[in-house]
């Protein structure tokens, strides 16, 4: 997060790292653009998601965790929740556990980092405490890039996403 790069390549470093470090199947982060969650980096190097997955901040368990600010943390069949909505173009959606937590900076949603576990798993409190601070990690490293970019970026995932994969 402290190298110089763009973000793009940074938040991927990020997910990769989550991967690495929660040995977890699947990682994908979203950044807010107005009023919706847009995908925009994940560790499956063959979807073709990131910038085309969005839900709004009243949809699934990644928005609830928006809206609430909230973790949220399942280990199993997440997609019973009530709360679940399902994706096509996202696989882990059939995985069994969630654990999700809020992009911040200071009091304000900026995104929503997911970590999930094709079968059951219990999250321990290292696990807890490491999404939640990459939440505000990343959240920090947002803002900064968002100020040192602000005359040319109205949402955050401009700042990572090609226009052409933005719907």
């Amino acid at each position: 997060m402290v190298r110089d790069g763009n973000l793009r390549d940074s938040l991927k470093n990020v997910v990769a790292l989550m991967v690495e470090f929660m040995r977890c199947e699947s990682c994908l982060l979203y950044l807010l653009d107005g009023q919706r969650l847009v995908l925009c980096a994940s560790n499956d190097a063959e979807s073709d998601a990131v910038g085309k997955v969005s839900l709004k901040l009243d949809e699934g368990l990644t928005g609830w965790v928006a809206r609430e600010r909230r973790l949220l943390a399942i280990s199993r069949e997440a997609y019973n929740d009530t709360r679940f909505k399902y994706f096509k173009d996202l696989p882990q959606d059939t995985f069994e556990s969630f654990l999700s937590a809020p992009v911040m900076w200071r009091n304000r949603v900026m995104g929503v980092i997911n970590v999930q576990h094709r079968g059951p798993h219990s999250h321990s409190g290292g696990e807890l405490e490491m999404i939640t601070t990459v939440g505000e990690q990343v959240g920090c490293m947002l803002m900064l890039a968002q100020i040192a970019r602000s005359e040319s970026a109205e949402h955050l995932s401009e700042l990572v996403l090609d226009p052409a994969s933005r719907r």
